[in-house]
């Protein structure tokens, strides 16, 4: 874009102007209570107040820490080998950098939707139900659960994984293979969301989620920086014929911008104090500055270490002390089950919400009933899908094509032009529909290729494969 645009565009766009160094009001509720948001007359939702969690009770460090846990949990020990191995290092890194910078602009899109129409939306489908209607609303729910959906699965292959790294490291009998390790994963996932009735319940959890991704995160780096420089010159370049090449490097592409998102930004908004806006743009600068930190080294070096045979899951490739590589891999085992409990909460929310949890003591008996009944359903269904599949570097590839660009990117740009139609010039109408239209395509072409690995992966590997 020329030079004068960007002037144009922090005078006119509220988003943008935060984003280049202005304020926004503490409220959209002023800005936009008379917006026509383009829905039919009669056909947009109003959000629904009703939920059995809380709402408003964190303060904004808190729901910074939530989206920390994110984008720092033990997928951090697979971007090396997903993302830098079928990238190499031009495209990696660069991909990296400007995947956060998308993403941040693409989450304050929606952050600053939050309050349209002078009234808070909890959750993406009653935003998006808001601004479309009654069938965005259930394509929207559909979307985030499948998103979720798989997000959990990853992680209960990730714990799958440390467990069955630890044993590896004391016994070479191959006795307890990974579909056991995730089986007892998944338990132990099951166990803890028993007893955290909601997202906001996490708050010293979280402390202890950040604890546990320190120790992996700098135990990783350490051993691969000793590997690093005590092996022989590595070889960077991207494995596989050209064909192959090709869609590991779209399916690398969809990798990145799972990375950074959750998919269920309003939800996890919900929680936090008033003012709202003001406090969510806090947790997202937090998350996209600080919080990437800890990523961008794990992955680097990683790479750096072990070129082009990095494993998928980084410390199965560090050499170092047996107590050392076990106290790394519990520690993402640890981190893992309650990483999962934040992106498991929004289906929680709405189970506990239409179904189960009476108002009184989270504790009681027939709430934890409930919780046992329910929850235990929804993840061992989890489980099953974990150990039948477990190709984690194709699953982030996959949740990325099909839920994370049209919920993230496509749907946020289009959501923006929507309700600010009557406020956007030519050239920031021009900017979000090429956002819209580009990631759609990204989407699609993600899809076909993370399609196309697990395809291949299973005809190598088998149904319940022991990797």
């Amino acid at each position: 874009m020329g030079s004068d645009v960007a002037p144009r565009l922090a005078e006119e766009d509220p988003v943008t102007s935060l984003l280049l160094g202005g304020r926004e009001p503490d409220s959209m509720a002023e800005a936009t209570a008379t917006e026509d948001v383009g829905g039919e007359k009669g056909s947009r939702i109003e959000a629904a107040d009703e939920t059995a969690h809380q709402i408003s009770h964190d303060p904004w460090y808190q729901v910074g820490f939530v989206l920390t846990t994110g984008i720092n949990s033990a997928y951090v020990l697979g971007y090396s080998g997903s993302v830098m191995v079928p990238l190499g290092w031009v495209a990696g890194v660069v991909g990296l950098v400007l995947a956060a910078a998308i993403s941040l602009y693409a989450n304050t899109l929606v952050s600053h939707l939050h309050e349209i129409g002078g009234k808070r939306h909890i959750r993406y489908r009653d935003l998006a139900g808001h601004i479309y209607g009654r069938k965005m609303y259930a394509l929207t729910w559909g979307l985030q659960y499948v998103n979720l959906f798989m997000i959990n699965t990853g992680y209960i292959i990730l714990a799958g994984q440390a467990l069955k790294a630890i044993y590896v490291l004391y016994r070479d009998d191959d006795a307890l293979k990974l579909p056991y390790c995730i089986a007892i994963a998944g338990l132990v996932c099951a166990l803890f969301a028993f007893g955290i009735p909601h997202l906001s319940a996490l708050r010293l959890w979280l402390g202890f989620s950040t604890f546990f991704s320190l120790v992996y995160i700098i135990i990783a780096f350490v051993l691969s920086l000793k590997d690093g420089v005590n092996q022989p010159p590595r070889g960077y370049n991207i494995p596989g014929p050209h064909t192959s090449k090709i869609f590991s490097t779209i399916g690398a592409v969809a990798s990145l911008v799972f990375a950074y998102n959750t998919g269920m930004l309003p939800e996890i908004q919900a929680t936090v104090k008033p003012p709202v806006i003001r406090n969510m743009d806090k947790a997202l600068w937090f998350q996209f500055t600080v919080g990437v930190l800890p990523l961008y080294a794990v992955t680097f070096v990683g790479y750096w270490a072990y070129g082009s045979s990095t494993s998928t899951y980084l410390l199965n490739s560090v050499n170092g002390p047996v107590w050392v590589k076990t106290m790394a891999n519990a520690a993402a085992f640890l981190q893992t089950v309650i990483a999962l409990h934040i992106f498991a909460s929004p289906m929680y929310e709405y189970l506990d919400t239409q179904y189960g949890r009476g108002k009184g003591n989270a504790f009681s008996f027939h709430n934890v009933s409930f919780r046992v009944l329910v929850r235990g359903g929804y993840l061992t269904v989890n489980t099953f899908v974990a150990a039948l599949l477990p190709f984690l570097g194709d699953f982030m590839s996959l949740t990325g094509a099909l839920s994370t660009f049209p919920l993230t990117f496509v749907l946020a740009n289009h959501m923006y032009l929507k309700a600010k139609k009557n406020k956007l010039s030519a050239t920031q109408k021009t900017w979000h529909w090429l956002n819209v239209v580009g990631f759609s395509c990204l989407a699609i072409a993600a899809a076909i290729a993370a399609i196309r690995l697990i395809v291949v992966d299973s005809r190598t590997y088998h149904l319940f494969a022991d990797l």
